[in-house]
């Protein structure tokens, strides 16, 4: 018998498969297509020849644990505790499924705010915990009086993606303090924050969970290098949280990975020293700016991306297809995938929204919209 019976291929597996069947340009998988970082690649080259292919301590890699303790202090002025507060994982996805194997028990509640990461059910439900989907409003801001009326005793955790995955959004200061109201009622609630997208932001900074003194002790944050640095295909990622949940948490990462990658812990470790954060928001935001550019003149409509490295689009005016159908179609008729916005939800509610990934080369972008202007 299934555990998962009505978990299917994911999404962004079948519209990649579509894609490469007709070779078709592909926006929909959330992966870059342009070279890493010359500095990054000389780094690994050298750590070949180093003595960095062994097993690291389970935590990860003592120095790179170091770094992201720094980097933790300088973006967000927090203090955490490299050996105990701060865990690598083989990505963003493999700590969020460690994080909630460890603290969802049986028939516990655990809040998903759609639309979602697909991976937030299925990890919930192998805990044998039960999901409760909430939607967003249609702007994608939070319904916080919906997510209050979900809240009960048996509800352990909320998860919240902030910038969010696929609408680009991002929580401001008010969607916190809401938050941190709903959780004065009910203290046996935690707080998974999914921020792989923490440093591709634009007109407005994200505010992290890392920024909210009354969240630090309840609250689990997911980062991802391999988005950051545009290394997908490396799967590192880490997990911050206060020790009493960090040590649950090592129980299960223990016997699921032990642990991460030696040699690209090392080389992230070392590329920390000589790469700038500040400069991963500036080149996104340049690649957003002129996707956008060059889809003025289709008959998309642009929806606000205010972080992550999606655009979404409502095709509204061009077709009324269901959205499955309508990027279906628009891999075998005119050559690009992009991932429908129904997916993400539970109820699969469609708006006629689309999503395409501009995380990738100007010559990509400028054939992805040259075919998206014939529509």
């Amino acid at each position: 018998m299934s555990k998962l019976p009505n978990i299917s291929t994911s999404i962004f597996s079948v519209m990649s498969k579509l894609a490469a069947d007709h070779n078709a340009i592909n926006l929909s998988q959330g992966f870059p297509n342009f070279t890493v970082d010359e500095r990054l690649k000389n780094i690994v080259a050298q750590l070949v020849h180093q003595e960095v292919h062994q097993y690291t301590p389970m935590s990860g890699y003592p120095p790179l644990l170091q770094k992201i303790a720094q980097l933790t202090k300088k973006q967000y002025n927090r203090i955490v505790i490299p050996e105990s507060e701060i865990l690598i994982t083989t990505g963003a996805t493999q700590g969020i499924f460690t994080t909630i194997q460890a603290l969802v028990n049986k028939e516990d509640e655990v809040i998903i705010l759609d639309p979602s990461y697909d991976s937030y059910e299925p990890s919930v439900l192998l805990a044998n915990g039960i999901p409760v989907r909430i939607p967003l409003n249609d702007d994608y801001t939070p319904n916080w009086g919906n997510i209050e009326k979900a809240c009960s005793s048996k509800t352990r955790m909320i998860i919240i993606n902030n910038p969010h995955n696929p609408t680009g959004k991002i929580l401001n200061a008010s969607d916190f303090e809401k938050l941190e109201g709903i959780l004065e009622n009910f203290p046996q609630i935690l707080i998974l924050s999914d921020e792989v997208y923490e440093y591709i932001t634009f007109e407005e900074k994200h505010i992290s969970a890392h920024t909210r003194k009354k969240l630090l002790n309840r609250c689990i944050t997911a980062s991802s290098f391999g988005k950051s640095f545009h290394v997908t295909g490396w799967k590192v990622g880490y997990i911050i949280a206060p020790e009493h949940l960090m040590n649950e948490i090592k129980k299960v990462h223990q016997f699921l990975v032990f642990s991460v990658n030696s040699l690209a812990q090392a080389a992230i470790s070392d590329y920390l020293d000589i790469v700038s954060i500040e400069e991963i928001r500036s080149f996104y935001k340049e690649k957003r700016d002129y996707f956008r550019q060059l889809l003025q003149n289709s008959r998309f409509k642009l929806l606000p991306c205010e972080g992550t490295y999606f655009q979404v689009v409502s095709y509204a005016a061009i077709s009324d297809e269901n959205d499955v159908d309508f990027c279906k179609r628009l891999v075998k008729e005119y050559g690009v995938a992009a991932i429908p916005i129904s997916t993400f939800y539970n109820n699969a509610k469609d708006l006629k929204l689309i999503r395409f990934c501009f995380a990738k080369d100007n010559q990509t972008l400028e054939a992805a919209a040259e075919k998206l202007c014939l529509l």
